[in-house]
């Protein structure tokens, strides 16, 4: 089949994954008030899906090397499709998060393979415009979710927003059936490990459902869980024959290390700041929720705009340098979201928005193109979802961060008027703490570019 037809169903299943996202926040305090929840509750609506996605992205990119990228992103999309039906008819607020449980699987497949599928479609001096291109369609979803999320939220209620992705989702699968002719697998003869999945799982989620629950001593006990576990995760990979992850990708290619390390640094400073301007617009400043879409939107817009051309002069210029230079903007507009007040200009929030928007468009498309050009091709499903999982862990760990802030400072009381200056307070922390973070990656991007 053409090429043109495989970049266009990875990149439309690309969009659906992140406008979903996008599109929830925007909805969160509608969520909050129907169901009557808790900011900490409230944000397990965002975080499970990311955990979700990060503990099976690894294990369904092993397995998609196996038994072929195309069937496992075909199942992908089929279960995203129909936990999207369900989440739309969730009774309440526990059984919605279950079912963006089960949203956060479909996602961790098609992520775990559509860009392997990609990087094995386009050759090298190709590769960097194609990634480009599919990450704009990502940015593309981030964009129209706050614009379609306000809109929906505001005239048909949160639950539209999961009713729309069901036509979606069915699209997509039309299109694999029709256009996906050819199966990628080229790690037939491997073995899934079972056992490394398992332990792989558990120690994420005991250090993320730990770290959103600290500093209590439930939190404490889970955390050292959860590193125990990953120490046990390590050993047994390297004794096991056909590891789930193969621990020399690391030992042996440092440009695949640090690149994967910038990504999960990126995305722990960076996801959260949707979700909290979500809140400042709508609580603090008292927007709707579609105003509020519209200037969440600007972030994105810039970001597809410019991802195509960053992923293109990663073809050109060494991928990580770039990605260094996006990581700086990436820096300063959170270091400016630190000033946030009740009486902050909205030209101020867009200005930031679009700054970090720039910086995150030069960061991920040349640092997917680094990561998935320094592995042989029997090994691309799991950088591809290596990749992936520093993203999702990445964003799981910032909501961890904003979640343990909101813990501290607001307690599990409900966003009332009277907690809106500890809800501002709780934001401004995160952000400082987020402006350290990125600032870290910045050095440690720099310091890597200069001894590779």
């Amino acid at each position: 089949m053409s090429k043109v037809g495989i970049l266009i169903t990875t990149a439309i299943a690309s969009f659906l994954m992140t406008f979903i996202g996008s599109s929830v926040n925007i909805a969160l305090p509608a969520i909050s008030k129907d169901f009557s929840i808790n900011a900490v509750l409230l944000s397990w609506i965002v975080t499970s899906y990311f955990l979700a996605g990060a503990i099976f992205l690894v294990p369904f990119g092993k397995i998609a090397d196996i038994y072929g990228r195309k069937k496992v992103f075909f199942y992908g999309v089929l279960i995203y499709t129909l936990s999207s039906l369900f989440s739309a008819l969730s009774p309440s607020a526990i059984v919605l998060i279950w079912f963006r449980i089960f949203q956060g699987i479909g996602s961790a497949m098609i992520s775990g393979t559509s860009v392997a599928i990609l990087t094995s479609v386009f050759p090298i001096g190709e590769r960097g415009k194609a990634l480009g291109i599919n990450v704009s369609a990502v940015y593309l979803g981030l964009t129209l979710g706050p614009i379609l999320g306000g809109l929906l939220t505001q005239h048909f209620g949160w639950r539209s927003i999961f009713l729309l992705n069901v036509p979606l989702g069915l699209t997509i699968i039309i299109l694999i059936l029709w256009k996906l002719k050819e199966e990628w697998a080229e790690a037939k003869e491997e073995k899934f490990d079972f056992i490394g999945s398992i332990i792989y799982g558990v120690s994420l989620i005991s250090i993320m459902y730990g770290f959103s629950v600290l500093p209590s001593a439930k939190g404490i006990l889970l955390v050292l869980t959860g590193i125990i576990t990953t120490s046990c995760f390590v050993w047994w990979e390297i004794k096991t024959e056909n590891p789930i992850l193969d621990l020399k990708l690391f030992k042996n290619n440092s440009v695949f290390l640090f690149s994967n390390l910038s990504a999960l640094i990126a995305y722990s400073s960076t996801f959260s700041v949707i979700f909290l301007l979500s809140l400042y617009l709508q609580y603090i400043k008292s927007l709707s929720p579609q105003q509020a879409g519209l200037i969440l939107a600007s972030q994105p817009i810039v970001m597809t705009i410019f991802s195509p051309f960053a992923g293109k002069l990663s073809d050109k210029i060494e991928p990580r340098i770039i990605a260094s230079i996006g990581m700086g903007f990436a820096t300063l507009s959170l270091f400016s979201f630190t000033f946030l007040s009740k009486n902050t200009n909205l030209s101020f929030v867009i200005f930031n928005l679009v700054l970090l928007g720039l910086g995150l468009a030069f960061f991920s498309s040349p640092n997917t193109n680094a990561v998935m050009s320094s592995v042989e091709r029997r090994f691309y499903g799991v950088a591809s979802a290596l990749r992936g999982t520093m993203r999702l862990l990445g964003q799981t760990f910032s909501m961890g961060i904003a979640m343990l802030i909101f813990a501290i400072y607001i307690g599990k009381s409900k966003i009332t008027p009277k907690y809106y200056p500890l809800l501002l307070t709780s934001m401004k922390v995160a952000f400082v703490v987020f402006t350290g973070l990125c600032f870290s990656g910045i050095i440690f991007s720099l310091i890597k570019t200069e001894s590779s």
